[in-house]
């Protein structure tokens, strides 16, 4: 944590959106998160496989979504002042071939506590209008 890379407290507001990303996942940024990872469930790379289990096609990993959420809220905050992180997942997200699916990241601020001095981030995570995360939250301490 870092005071001096926190963001002011006094300066935030809820509703307040602090960040935002639209990010393109394709076959190429799952196959280097599977390596990144070591995640290599045949669902993340071949079609026959994710839909001889009732997906739709390939889909991203989810915890490279909730990684690249993640990354959005410690963008604004700085380093080290993302001090927790939750979200259930609500949905796949399935990356065409060719193509991309376009995901976006809205980063807003929940709640305030005074006491604390840290601001709850409500994390909106969306694939054409419809929600991939729920719940998606950080707590972040503020200087």
């Amino acid at each position: 944590m870092s005071d001096q890379d926190a963001p002011s407290f006094e300066g935030l507001e809820k509703g307040q959106i602090v960040a935002t990303r639209e990010v393109g996942f394709t076959r190429d940024s799952l196959v280097r998160y599977a390596g990144a990872s070591g995640d290599f469930n045949p669902i993340h790379y071949n079609d026959v496989v994710a839909q001889s289990v009732g997906l739709p096609g390939v889909i991203a990993h989810g915890m490279l979504t909730m990684g690249t959420a993640a990354s959005v809220v410690e963008e604004w905050a700085g380093p080290g002042n993302v001090v927790d992180l939750q979200c259930r997942f609500a949905r796949p997200i399935p990356v065409p071939n060719p193509g991309e699916a376009t995901v976006m990241f809205t980063a807003t601020v929940g709640s305030l506590d005074d006491e604390t001095r840290t601001a709850r981030i409500d994390v909106t995570v969306e694939l054409d209008g419809q929600k991939v995360l729920v719940k998606a939250q950080a707590l972040v301490s503020c200087a």
